[in-house]
């Protein structure tokens, strides 16, 4: 099936990713066209009436009929996201879901079933691999060499999402940070590390300092009123992993800490030199500055040219690529690919942190 524009588009979920980040984008858009908004909250719905004059205004998934979108854009709570799509999927509605896509890897192949047995397709929802920077970094990395190993570091000095929010409770969030940034980095260093099937070994650890403290909240999002939970995920993660293929894997994942500023650090360590990216991801106002890219070989290091781009870019040039990827019968299947080694190398850190007396663990309750 091909789709000349505009391709018609549901917003599934109308929190804050699918309010500031999607609706406008999708809006804006020439290759799209919002038919409908859907939420259960009667306040959010009238406010999409404001937001998306001519759109309809259903409660409740279920309420779009077989074909009357062409995609549907999951942005619920993380808690639904595996439920909501694998519904659409199954009455032959294409999803894009907001990541995390599924909280283990029961909801992972639910959604594989989903996805073949309706004939739609599944695409997932992280950005940071469409970063110019990110690119760049993986142009890059081809000139390095085998790779040998991946550093992949998002600490915020204050980001604590929606504290007392459905965000920091493990059964609705399936996780903080690992789930929240470290899917993220593990997008953007997956692709970096060559053919990965699996990750054998895994080690990691998590930490809660900054739940309870209210200057570590995050700034740009909304924060519901404090109901006294501080909540009971962990606001720091730590991970080492060693995939099939013999590369390695570390992670650090935060949402608050000691820094100044909200940083993101990627390196690369290949046979025939090493690449750094210093930079910040998603849309904190906290930010270090302009990405930096460098390249040290045989002792030198050199300065790589990095693309500027407005904050949240990444968003746009995602969606450029959707209408062509719904096109595509390649692409049946490779989501879900992707979603399967992501979780499960969540999971297996998760698991490794219990085992170290941690507290905080998936949501899911799928193997590790």
């Amino acid at each position: 099936m091909s789709f000349a524009p505009p391709v018609r588009v549901a917003i599934v979920g109308l929190g804050w990713a699918g309010r500031s980040i999607w609706l406008p984008r999708l809006q804006a858009h020439p290759a799209f066209e919002v038919m409908a908004v859907v939420d259960p909250s009667e306040a959010a719905r009238a406010q999409a009436a404001t937001l998306a004059p001519g759109a309809r205004l259903l409660s409740e998934p279920g309420e779009l009929g077989p074909g009357s979108v062409d995609l549907a854009v999951v942005a619920v709570p993380n808690h639904l996201h595996a439920e909501v799509a694998a519904r659409l999927l199954a009455q032959s509605t294409s999803v894009f879901v907001e990541k995390p896509v599924c909280l283990d890897s029961i909801e992972a192949e639910r959604l594989a079933l989903a996805e073949r047995a309706g004939g739609a397709v599944l695409l997932s929802g992280s950005a940071a691999r469409h970063r110019a920077d990110v690119r760049a970094l993986r142009d890059l990395t081809a000139t390095l060499g085998p790779v040998r190993h991946v550093e992949a570091a998002w600490v915020r000095a204050r980001g604590v999402p929606d504290a007392g929010g459905w965000f920091t409770r493990r059964l609705l969030s399936g996780g903080g940070a690992l789930v929240d940034l470290g899917w993220h980095l593990l997008d953007t260093a997956l692709p970096l590390l060559g053919e990965v099937a699996a990750f054998p070994q895994a080690t990691g650890t998590v930490s809660g300092d900054f739940l309870r403290s209210a200057a570590s909240r995050a700034a740009w999002r909304d924060t519901p009123s404090d109901d006294g939970i501080a909540g009971d995920v962990e606001d720091t993660a730590r991970g080492f992993l060693v995939a099939d293929n013999g590369t390695s894997l570390a992670l650090h994942a935060s949402w608050a800490s000691h820094e100044q500023y909200d940083t993101t650090r990627v390196t690369v360590e290949g046979a025939a030199g090493t690449a750094v990216l210093r930079c910040t991801f998603g849309f904190s106002p906290n930010r270090e500055g302009d990405s930096r890219l460098t390249v040290t070989r045989e002792g030198r290091t050199e300065p790589v040219p990095v693309p500027g781009e407005p904050v949240g870019a990444e968003y746009d040039r995602q969606l450029d690529e959707l209408p062509a990827m719904l096109a595509d019968p390649a692409v049946h299947g490779r989501a879900i690919a992707e979603v399967r080694l992501t979780i499960g190398a969540i999971e297996r850190l998760y698991r490794s942190a219990r085992l170290a007396d941690r507290t905080a663990e998936p949501a899911g309750h799928g193997p590790s």
